[in-house]
């Protein structure tokens, strides 16, 4: 049995709370997941991803990128899990949302602080003069998608394979996970590096770990105080009811 008031209790008494979430809180909204069975690596393969590809075929990248990424998440919305964390920001309790999707679903919740450690599929920037561009219909209609100042080839503003992280994501991320006292690991199996061993850095600096996922992860057996097996959106269901905010 889940002691779901014990969890808002702990939540509540937090000095400094973190959520880490992965693709398993956006699979509740709509969002395919990027690995698994139904996963999008296993239907589409990882080619048209990987930045040197990109490069040499950016037209053909850009074909699938628009059938994998921006067709499927059209019109998504934010569940109860991306809500309640919003809330919680908004009452002072949630300190920062480290995220390893590009779907900014926790910012339409209207979560104020996130670091997003690969990127966002919401805007796309010029290779050659860095002008950023905000994805519309407009720029998915081109074949491909090209700057209006220096007709370079534009690319989604999120991490490719090959690429590094985004440094001020991820070094914010890093100061976060060490000031943190209670750190929420949400929807992520834990297999991405380095994005994976942010919540060990949390456990290293004496933050109690709070899982929930509706299977294990990497954590689960390693650095976990309390496991929730159950989808996000239940279980915040369930611990909104204790917040009182």
């Amino acid at each position: 049995m889940i002691d779901y008031k014990l969890i808002a209790k702990t939540i509540k008494e937090s000095k400094y709370a973190v959520a880490f979430t992965g693709a398993g809180i956006s699979v509740e909204s709509g969002v395919p997941p990027f690995r698994g069975p139904d996963g999008l690596w296993e239907k589409h393969g990882s080619q048209f991803a990987e930045i040197s590809y990109f490069t040499r075929h950016p037209k053909e990248s850009w074909q699938s990128l628009k059938k994998v990424f921006y067709e499927p998440i059209d019109n998504v919305k934010p569940n109860k899990a991306h809500i309640v964390l919003a809330n919680l920001e908004k009452a002072g309790i949630m300190r920062s949302v480290i995220t390893q999707n590009i779907d900014n679903l926790h910012q339409e919740a209207g979560s104020k602080i996130v670091y997003e450690l690969h990127g966002t599929a919401k805007y796309a920037v010029c290779m050659k003069c860095q002008n950023k561009y905000k994805i519309n219909k407009e720029i998915l209609s081109m074949d491909p998608p090209v700057c209006e100042k220096c007709s370079s080839v534009l690319k989604p503003a999120f991490v490719f394979f090959g690429e590094q992280l985004p440094s001020y994501d991820f070094q914010n991320s890093i100061a976060d996970a060490d000031k943190s006292d209670l750190f929420i690991i949400i929807g992520t199996g834990g297999e991405v590096m380095p994005a994976a061993q942010i919540p060990h850095l949390a456990k290293r600096s004496g933050a109690k770990i709070i899982e929930i996922n509706p299977e294990p992860s990497s954590f689960t057996n390693s650095i976990v105080d309390i496991y929730v097996k159950e989808k996000s959106g239940v279980a915040f269901g369930e611990i909104e009811k204790y917040l009182d905010i």
